[in-house]
């Protein structure tokens, strides 16, 4: 039987384009089924991770690992034939890949706080279900530990913070109090959640969401305790915003400069403030050029943070060195856990060695002599083959590495 190994396959932000990634969404009714599906495709345990930058299942299998791609397709009405080549990653590659996103190491942006948030409310999903338990749990809690020591050891996550509060500045300053302005949210990324978050504890009145697929701007709303608007309706939507948050990223311009102009028109000039977090771009450049546009990407919002490029990749370069660190922690104890296991085999096969002596001959003595007799007799011939392969030195090693430096003279 082929050992379990874990695997993780799916698609993320570096494979498929963000509409894709919307469509193939697997939303909290259709998980149990989803899990049930990875089940019948050969992962004895899994865990569906479904946010803004991936949609991909965390399991143990035993078998081929792109099975799990028609899962998730199927999940939002497609085939695979629909889908990119997607990730397909096993053994150690998935390992470091579970680790950098749990320590947001794998985000579009990098820092960003609620992945580790949403991996541990999938993993706590899963296990409810019954498709997570023993087997995931190691791996899961160590990529929680290894996160958590990014967080505390490093500045990373100051990054999305900092950005998210220079934001409302900037919102402050040009419209004065929040309490009277109303905010368009534009697609469903999480930095632009994260913006809209800060926004809404500075004051921000009411936000209105929309998006490509109108369950993802339920969601926002939901999350946002705004309301939920149609993309059809954006232009009317431009005009009656103060500020417009763009998080959809998927290659279109979500607003270009004629929509921007006519809603300047409308407002009697009155401003827009548009922070763009989407990567590519949602606002066209040429909006920036408008009267009364005040457009800020995430490299704006960053430098008003004051958070420089060079500060920011030392902070990530040391959160990776503690993520190798963790991760090689992580192995080592895993290898010690199997060895521990070997060395209980190794003991119950001696006590039974040393029972069956006993009882067959009733003496002590008789019996230890039978137990070392039958205890080294296929050791020995092991030994003899390996000096006869690989010289007296290998054999000599062999001994060294199962007792130790020790060498008995005679």
């Amino acid at each position: 039987m082929p050992a379990l190994r874990l695997v993780v396959a799916g698609v993320d932000h570096r494979t498929a384009p963000a509409d894709l990634r919307d469509r193939l969404q697997i939303e909290d009714r259709a998980l149990p089924d989803a899990l049930a599906q990875f089940k019948a495709a050969g992962f004895s345990e899994a865990v569906v991770l479904s946010t803004c930058d991936r949609v991909v299942v965390v399991g143990l299998a035993d078998g081929n690992e792109s099975a799990a791609l028609p899962v998730i397709a199927a999940a939002a009405g497609l085939t695979a034939v629909d889908l990119p080549q997607g990730l397909r990653l096993t053994g150690a590659a998935a390992e470091e890949y579970l680790f950098a996103v749990a320590a947001a190491l794998d985000s579009q942006i990098i820092g960003e706080p609620q992945v580790l948030g949403q991996l541990k409310t999938a993993h706590r999903a899963a296990q409810d279900l019954g498709h997570a338990g023993v087997g995931l749990a190691p791996i899961l809690d160590a990529a929680y530990g290894a996160a958590k020591r990014v967080r505390t050891e490093t500045r990373i996550a100051e990054g999305p913070v900092s950005m998210a509060a220079a934001c409302a500045q900037l919102c402050r300053d040009l419209h004065g109090d929040l309490a009277r302005t109303t905010a368009l949210a534009v697609g469903s990324g999480d930095m632009a959640a994260l913006l809209l978050e800060q926004l809404r504890a500075a004051g921000l009145a009411d936000v209105v969401c929309v998006a490509r697929h109108r369950r993802r701007s339920e969601a926002m709303a939901h999350r946002l305790s705004g309301h939920v608007g149609e993309l059809a309706d954006l232009p009317r939507l431009l005009a009656a915003a103060d500020i417009v948050v763009a998080g959809q990223g998927d290659g279109r311009y979500v607003v270009t400069r004629e929509e921007a102009e006519l809603a300047l028109k409308l407002r009697r000039r009155k401003p827009i403030f548009f922070a763009d977090t989407a990567v590519p771009r949602d606002v066209e450049p040429r909006v920036e050029a408008l009267d009364g546009a005040f457009v800020y990407d995430l490299d704006d919002l960053e430098r008003v943070a004051a958070e420089g490029r060079a500060g920011r990749k030392t902070e990530v370069e040391r959160a990776r060195a503690i993520l190798a660190e963790e991760i090689g922690h992580f192995r080592s104890g895993r290898a010690e856990r199997r060895g521990a296991s070997a060395v209980v085999r190794l003991r119950r096969r001696f006590e039974a060695a040393r029972n069956q002596a006993l009882a067959e001959t009733g003496d002590a003595v008789r019996a230890t002599e039978l137990v070392v007799s039958r205890l080294l007799h296929a050791p020995s011939e092991r030994l003899r083959r390996i000096a006869a392969e690989e010289g007296e030195s290998g054999a000599e090693a062999a001994l060294r590495r199962l007792f130790g430096d020790e060498e008995e003279e005679g």
